[in-house]
């Protein structure tokens, strides 16, 4: 009896049986390298050339978010401070300690502190530091807790239902502007419960849900 299958066919199970190991194996790969925190970013927290803690600068010293990220009222990015801002107080403070020789250098040379980038929305999506934090959004709500934080880390997943989420619904993370970057202030413990409505209205808050204000 004549066969009525080509002699390939005798092949096909084992041709398919590779086809799948590698559509696997790179699923595989697709998922542990683009799954990581640093790529889901929720939990990165990457080592920095420098040790900086937020909890002894911040929290225990109470420095003012602003004195090191200047232009965070003024601009759409939260700049990072130069080492000449650091050496403001380290030239007295732990002036000899080993674990600022970058910033020494760095204030010395004028070359930046290679700093490892934390918090990052992707690049088609816009967003404006200045216009959140001059209407009343406070560091704490996309940051998290950074004034306890020893290493920053990426606390907040900055997804577009987390920003659309606050958008729909501004008025509970809205407080007075002095009170923006007082991390350990609590508005739940201060401010009356009508007091974000209120606020909103007074200030003309309107976040938009359009498409357009996020990417453009």
């Amino acid at each position: 009896m004549a066969n009525i299958f080509p002699r390939w066919s005798n092949r096909l199970p084992l041709l398919v049986i590779i086809g799948l190991f590698l559509v696997g194996t790179a699923a595989i790969a697709g998922i542990w390298y683009y799954f990581t925190p640093k790529y889901t970013r929720v939990g990165y927290q990457p080592v920095q050339p420098v040790p900086f803690s937020h909890a002894v600068h911040v929290d225990q010293i109470g420095l003012d978010c602003r004195y090191c990220h200047s232009a965070v009222e003024k601009s759409w990015y939260s700049n990072i401070p130069t080492a000449s801002t650091c050496m403001n107080c380290h030239n007295q403070v732990l002036k000899d300690d080993p674990r600022l020789a970058a910033i020494r250098e760095s204030a010395a040379t004028g070359i930046p502190v290679p700093w490892v980038q934390v918090h990052k929305v992707p690049d088609y999506v816009y967003f404006n530091h200045s216009v959140h934090v001059n209407r009343g959004i406070s560091c704490v709500h996309c940051h998290g807790e950074i004034n306890k934080m020893d290493e920053v880390y990426h606390a907040k997943p900055l997804s577009m239902t987390f920003c659309l989420d606050c958008h729909r619904n501004p008025a509970p993370n809205l407080r007075p502007p002095e009170k923006v970057t007082d991390l350990a202030w609590n508005p739940h413990q201060h401010l009356p419960k009508d007091w974000g409505e209120k606020a909103k209205k007074d200030w003309k808050v309107n976040a938009s849900q359009n498409c357009s204000a996020c990417h453009r």
